[in-house]
């Protein structure tokens, strides 16, 4: 997976430069590279959604490259699958034309999709919700940007809210893959500094139909609650649930993989106190975001669906910028449209921010999530604080 054929480079990148010489009467089409199947399934329709709320707010502007349309293009990320995820970016790029891609989402086909694909064709994208720690040091051409924190901070985060809660020692499972492993050691490190203990640290894998085995070690390792670094719809779900059959925990702390609806749907008040942590922050671009969400029927609550308005936003800010749809020349643009100097842009703003760019002036785009990227193009990141409530997830705060 990562070496590609010098030929099949070659040949992908001629096509994705001829798509890039289009003219004003052809749309410019953006990859939605999410997972559709696969462990975090329940959370990408509303993901989805919210990138082409985006899309369809600035899809014939006038003050977007003279008018041009904006199409999106869906493709199958997995989660899981890095092949599978590959494949599907290549098509998006040498059969479909896409000359951008909001995605993907999971950081394992993230991380596979931006090396084997995205750089070799000199394609941008923008992840809603890669947090990998490693993905801040990939090598990508100025490419590679994501509105999703790094879990370097979320671990910090969930490591406070549990000293805090006066929990000192605490049993971990994580999803062994990129996304899990970097986000158990962020939080091992950080929980350790502040004088907790991890009794054990150990990975599960996704697909399973049991793991009481992986319970049972946790179990004899003991904690006063046990940290789930997995996926809602996977492995996940599958270690809450023979932990609960087994009485070993009852009190439980969620990584961002966690959070859904799902969660609560299945295990409701079996689950009651305990917490979760996912990027989200208080912010006037929030509650916009959710208005318009509610108007297009679209869940605005689930998470990374603000993240995901975000990135289609500012892909398309940048190439408004750059008056071009080729990354070539306006991937420059993506850290200049979100951040200060400039005038402030929210949800539903992006007719204004056009003609804003169009006029020559300057944006600082704020959005559904507060965007504020830091070097290396990544946001510097807030966390919504969940607890489950009567058998439901609830905020309670933002850190």
């Amino acid at each position: 997976m990562k070496h590609l054929l010098a030929t099949t480079a070659a040949t992908a990148t001629l096509i994705a430069g001829a798509a890039f010489a289009q003219s004003d009467s052809d749309p410019v089409k953006m990859g939605l590279l999410l997972s559709f199947t696969g462990p975090i399934e329940s959370l990408t329709p509303a993901m989805a959604a919210g990138a082409e709320l985006a899309i369809s707010e600035a899809s014939g502007d006038e003050n977007f490259m003279g008018g041009t349309s904006i199409e999106p293009v869906r493709a199958d990320a997995t989660c899981v699958d890095a092949a599978a995820a590959t494949a599907a970016a290549e098509r998006m790029i040498t059969s479909d034309g896409v000359t951008a891609i909001m995605g993907a989402d999971c950081s394992g086909v993230t991380t596979a999709v931006l090396s084997n694909v995205a750089v070799p064709n000199g394609v941008a994208m923008i992840s809603p919700a890669a947090t990998s720690p490693a993905l801040t040091s990939a090598e990508d051409n100025g490419l590679f940007f994501r509105t999703a924190p790094s879990d370097a901070r979320q671990g910090e985060v969930m490591a406070n809210i549990l000293i805090e809660e006066g929990i000192e020692e605490v049993a971990v499972t994580y999803t062994n893959n990129d996304y899990g492993n970097g986000f158990a050691d962020a939080f091992t490190q950080a929980y350790e500094a502040q004088g907790g203990t991890v009794t054990l640290s150990a990975s599960h894998e996704d697909g399973k139909g049991d793991y009481s085995a992986e319970v049972g070690a946790l179990a004899s390792a003991g904690g006063d609650a046990l940290v789930v670094l997995g996926y809602v719809d996977q492995g996940g779900a599958g270690v809450i649930q023979s932990a609960l059959d087994t009485g070993a925990f009852d009190t439980f702390a969620f990584g961002d993989g966690m959070i859904g609806d799902s969660l609560t749907e299945r295990f409701g008040q079996d689950i009651e106190g305990s917490i979760g942590t996912a990027p989200g922050g208080e912010n006037e671009g929030a509650d916009m975001f959710q208005t318009m969400a509610d108007e297009a029927g679209i869940d605005g609550t689930s998470v990374y669906a603000g993240e995901s308005y975000d990135a289609s936003a500012l892909l398309i800010l940048a190439m408004a910028k750059a008056e071009s749809a080729s990354a070539g020349d306006y991937s420059g643009n993506v850290m200049d449209v979100a951040n200060a100097p400039g005038e402030k842009i929210y949800p539903g703003e992006l007719s204004k921010a056009l003609q804003i760019l169009a006029d020559g002036g300057e944006l600082d785009y704020e959005g559904a999530t507060g965007v504020e990227f830091v070097e290396p193009g990544e946001a510097a990141g807030s966390y919504a604080e969940f607890r489950v409530q009567d058998g439901a997830l609830e905020v309670v705060g933002y850190r």
